[in-house]
């Protein structure tokens, strides 16, 4: 009998997290069909009304765009065509034992009503504001707890579990970037964001993160990725501890580690890390970033986001073309001199266009993905276990490991322009800031000058 998901189940399931677009919540009942198991809930704008069953839940041009994917294009609900996205497409690009597509349960609107009034204290202001649970879907996403071992709430041995946000592991070279915006081939996208976020106040102070060093395949470099992440965690990492949280941020993120933090994350970690006090910390993170080194599943996620070979300013022009609209992009600028850049692009056939825009948001999906790396320790005499196993030298201990992708969203079509605008404000004000900074130093010279003379 197919398990349908009603208003009494609602206290079993506990808030673990949210990004823009789903909410995540994990299982603390006893029903064995849920043990270890996560559900995403989709989430709709406070003031959207739009239904999210339709004869297609993709547009037309979307259905052009992954007509060689028909279980995608001819579903009619959109969280289930994510789900097949990352089935059909994501899937077998990261390595099927990296990826989970899950499986969908039918949920009641009673259900979802009662989820929403029992976490509704948990969740950060600013995404209550942002968006709601869609209580109108019949149906909802469950997944492996990738924080966990399976059957984790029986097992003996602890389980900790460290989720990444790795972003975008390389620097653009397409010959279609616009003059203007010629510092993207230099500075990386992180950091250029990190610039507008701290001028906005999204976040308090610069985190010293460079995407480049995790995807470097060097131990050092990896290791510092690492250390920097813990010191400036935001939303980019995040610990658990048999599935509860216990560093990190929960939907909106936390800026930097304090010294109290950092004591109460040394405590928790007894359990899982041998050592003395102040070394425990040192060790786990030696562990990341020496799992992260052998595992390797980042030299393949890094493949999936070069499929963005000509950058947004090249692809936003293809875009134009698939939807068959005026270029705004071109008609813009204004410019002879752009124009005859771009005139190449318009002038290839619809299908390269669509290669260029799939690939693109095949590659923005693996830009702000998740990565979720899961460590217990291995009990003696367990050779047998299916798990990959990794030794650190400095708590002479073996630990299982095991590493899977999360948030694996099907980008929408029209969100292309919002990409562009985007990159195109990140890129304005990081430029700003930079003339700024040499025209102040400039000043501070010529000043120090006067007074020498």
């Amino acid at each position: 009998m197919e398990v349908v998901l009603e208003k009494k189940d609602a206290a079993d399931w506990v808030y673990r997290g949210e990004g823009a677009a789903n909410l995540v919540l994990g299982y603390s009942g006893s029903a064995p069909a849920f043990i270890g198991k996560v559900m995403r809930l989709q989430k709709a704008p406070i003031n959207g009304s739009k239904s999210m069953n339709s004869p297609t839940a993709l547009t037309m041009h979307e259905r052009l765009l992954w007509k060689d994917t028909e279980d995608i294009v001819a579903t009619s609900n959109k969280e289930l065509a994510c789900q097949l996205f990352v089935k059909h497409i994501m899937s077998p690009l990261l390595g099927s034992t990296h990826v989970d597509s899950g499986i969908r349960v039918p949920a009641s609107k009673e259900f979802l009503e009662s989820v929403v009034k029992n976490i509704i204290c948990q969740r950060p202001a600013s995404r209550v504001d942002a968006a709601k649970v869609d209580t109108q879907c019949d149906s909802v996403l469950l997944m492996s707890d990738h924080s966990l071992f399976p059957r984790g709430t029986q097992e003996v041995e602890p389980c900790i579990s460290v989720e990444i946000k790795p972003k975008c592991g390389f620097l653009p070279s397409s010959k279609f970037i616009d003059e203007g915006n010629a510092i993207k081939r230099s500075i990386t996208r992180f950091r250029m964001h990190q610039a507008l976020k701290l001028h906005q106040g999204e976040v308090s102070e610069y985190s010293e993160y460079n995407p480049l060093d995790l995807f470097s395949g060097s131990k050092e470099r990896i290791h510092k990725a690492i250390r920097d992440l813990f010191s400036t965690p935001q939303n980019n990492f995040r610990v658990f501890l048999n599935g509860s949280q216990i560093f990190g941020g929960l939907g909106g993120g936390a800026d930097s580690t304090d010294f109290v933090t950092r004591g109460k994350f040394e405590d928790a970690l007894k359990c899982v890390i041998q050592g003395g006090d102040g070394l425990r910390t040192m060790s786990f993170l030696l562990l990341v970033a020496e799992t992260v080194h052998k595992s390797g599943v980042l030299d393949r996620l890094l493949e999936v986001q070069k499929l963005d070979n000509l950058d947004i300013d090249g692809a936003i022009h293809a875009y134009y073309d698939i939807v068959s609209e005026p270029c705004r992009v071109c008609r813009a600028s204004g410019k002879e001199k752009m124009s005859q850049r771009y005139l190449s692009l318009h002038s290839i056939s619809l299908d390269e266009s669509l290669k260029i825009v799939k690939d693109f948001l095949i590659a923005a999906t693996a830009k702000d993905c998740s990565l979720m790396i899961s460590f217990r320790p291995r009990k003696d005499g367990n050779p047998g276990s299916p798990y990959n196993n990794l030794y650190l030298d400095s708590t002479n201990q073996f630990f299982d490991y095991k590493v899977n992708f999360i948030d694996l969203d099907l980008k929408q079509l029209k969100k292309m322009e919002e990409y562009y605008e985007l990159d195109k404000k990140i890129v304005s004000y990081y430029n700003q800031m930079v003339e700024t900074e040499e025209r102040q130093k400039k000043n501070t010279s010529t000043m120090a000058l006067k007074t020498a003379n």
